[in-house]
């Protein structure tokens, strides 16, 4: 739009048809249509409606008012309160503004206003005071002179399409300051009899006394609070008690383990606060409504959850401050409850998966045994002594593991905790990897000491698979075992094949991890199962040539 494009030549007019507005008086009549002109642009400039608005009536009535204020009833107080008001609001531009020239164009702007209100208007107000020359021609033709610089300062590339914004704070504190100044100038000139320089002196120090004593008790350095901090507190306890509500969640949140069931009693407590008339809430899934609505509504949204709340009255600033902290305190609490619920199923997911990733494993180890037990059968003869000898062996092993895994597979919670006496888990273990290739050692081992049977056969069979499934990529290399029992238990399975990658290494036990025979999910589910025997499983050596892996932990000795 061409008044957007063009805002500050607008604003420029509109002050240079108030300067000549002041200069004719208030008494002539194309000064008064000036006036109305000048209105005109303030209202095409004015940052409190957009072009796009439509009036009300009540906005109408007002600005027919002002038209017939200034057509009949002008005159130099309703000068002075325009002055105070349109400095109000140009001021509470300043602090909004990061922009340098942009403040310094409002500062010139405000400048021009308070010097024309305090050289040419008030004056004209002050019984038996007199303008000099001098004073005249500066402020008829010296002031005109701060258009130069309004005009020339640089701009913002957006600042005739972005929506003006007015700070009300600043501008009502700026527009009081400005008619304390008046009011005390005309104070001191009638009571203390003196000349309005001096009234006017004596009312600026008056003033810059009250600020700075203001300023040091709002933020002091002397360990008191500060008005700043008391001011806070009263922000934090207008209509909402917040240590009340941070309770009321806190124990809603241990009480109720649900997100729905959380949100819609939170909501229902919400309703209890005493300016909160009903309301509604959605989440992504459940959506509820409580109390009756109003036509005062304040809306909260976040990603997880939309609420909106109706109140009994008009909130102020500070309330809907309040409200959108307390909508944020819930959503916290809410995105709390849902976390907690998507931990409870990745962690009911993670027991399942765990099961059946053991099953799955002790299945494929049962499954390798049988194999060894066809080819043997298709290499010996049916009635070979070695054939029925590894028929004696393998069978009763077979079976009992069989039977360990039914078992879990019909109380997985359980699990098993059967133990073994060291020595009888060795010399099964012997037996069922003989004729392997496989160096089986064994230190000194305790004959009252017992295992973990599951812990124990799940490592063994792993690793042995595991390292005669690398010997059959690779190539043909030794294989050895060595078990001892002391003063802890130690199991050691020893492959003289190629290193582990180091990228395998680091994440090998902690998680899946991708290799050329699988993802190591059968290594990552007996180092957990023997952390929480107690146990540790590691890779003890990895090197050419020497790659071992280590189960130790405890004893238990046998009851």
């Amino acid at each position: 739009m061409l008044i957007t494009r063009y805002w500050r030549l607008l604003f420029v007019a509109m002050l240079a048809l108030l300067h000549l507005t002041a200069m004719r008086g208030v008494e002539d009549i194309w000064a008064r249509a000036l006036m109305l002109a000048h209105f005109g642009l303030f209202i095409l400039w004015q940052p409190f409606m957009r072009g796009e608005q439509k009036l009300t009536p009540q906005q109408l009535s007002v600005i027919v008012l002002v038209c017939v204020l200034v057509l009949f009833f002008w005159n130099w107080w309703l000068m002075l309160l325009w002055l105070c008001v349109l400095a109000g609001v140009v001021g509470g531009k300043v602090f909004l503004y990061q922009a340098r020239w942009q403040r310094y164009f409002h500062l010139t702007v405000l400048s021009y206003l308070v010097s024309l209100l305090l050289i040419w208007v008030f004056p004209q107000l002050l019984p038996g005071f007199s303008q000099t020359n001098e004073l005249r021609l500066f402020t008829q033709y010296g002031l005109p002179l701060l258009f130069l610089p309004m005009l020339f300062l640089p701009a913002a590339a957006d600042s005739g399409e972005a929506p003006q914004v007015v700070d009300f704070f600043y501008s009502a504190f700026l527009f009081m300051i400005i008619a304390l100044l008046v009011l005390g100038s005309f104070a001191f000139m009638t009571l203390g009899k003196v000349n309005y320089p001096f009234a006017l002196s004596y009312s600026l120090l008056s003033i810059a006394g009250i600020l700075l004593l203001l300023g040091l008790t709002w933020n002091p350095r002397a360990g008191f609070a500060g008005l700043g901090m008391l001011f806070s507190r009263y922000l934090l306890s207008v209509g909402l008690p917040f240590e009340q509500w941070l309770f009321f969640l806190a124990g809603l949140s241990k009480a109720e383990a649900q997100p729905e069931r959380f949100l819609r009693q939170a909501c229902a407590g919400l309703g209890e606060l005493p300016w909160v008339s009903g309301g509604a809430w959605r989440s992504s899934v459940y959506s509820g409504e409580f109390g009756q609505q109003s036509k005062n509504l304040v809306e909260y949204t976040d990603p997880e959850l939309h609420l909106r709340v109706y109140s009994k009255y008009n909130l102020s600033p500070a309330l809907t401050w309040h409200f959108h902290l307390l909508g944020q305190m819930l959503g916290e609490f809410y995105r709390a409850k849902l976390r907690e619920q998507k931990l409870q199923q990745q962690s009911y997911m993670q027991a399942v998966y765990e099961t059946g990733a053991r099953m799955t494993h002790d299945m494929k180890n049962l499954l390798q045994s049988l194999n060894v037990l066809c080819a043997a059968t298709e290499r010996e003869a049916a009635g070979s002594e070695e054939l029925q000898a590894l028929m004696r062996r393998q069978l009763p092993v077979i079976t009992q593991r069989l039977q360990q895994t039914l078992d879990k597979l019909r109380q997985p919670e359980n699990g098993s905790s059967s133990a073994v006496q060291a020595l009888d888990w060795w010399r099964g273990l012997r037996r069922s990897y003989a004729g392997q290739n496989i160096e089986l050692r064994e230190d000194w081992i305790d004959d009252q000491a017992t295992l973990p049977l599951e812990l124990f056969d799940s490592a063994a069979d792993n690793l042995l698979q595991n390292a005669l499934a690398k010997r059959r990529l690779q190539g043909d290399f030794a294989i050895s075992v060595s078990f001892a029992c002391g003063d802890a238990a130690r199991l050691e399975v020893c492959d003289a094949g190629h290193a582990i990658a180091d990228e395998t290494a680091r994440e090998l036990l902690r998680g899946p991890v991708p290799s050329n025979s699988g993802l190591g999910i059968g290594l990552y589910q007996v180092a957990r199962q023997a952390e929480a025997r107690g146990y540790s499983l590691v890779l003890a050596h990895n090197a050419e040539g020497k790659v071992s892996f280590v189960l130790s932990g405890p004893l238990k000795p046998a009851a």
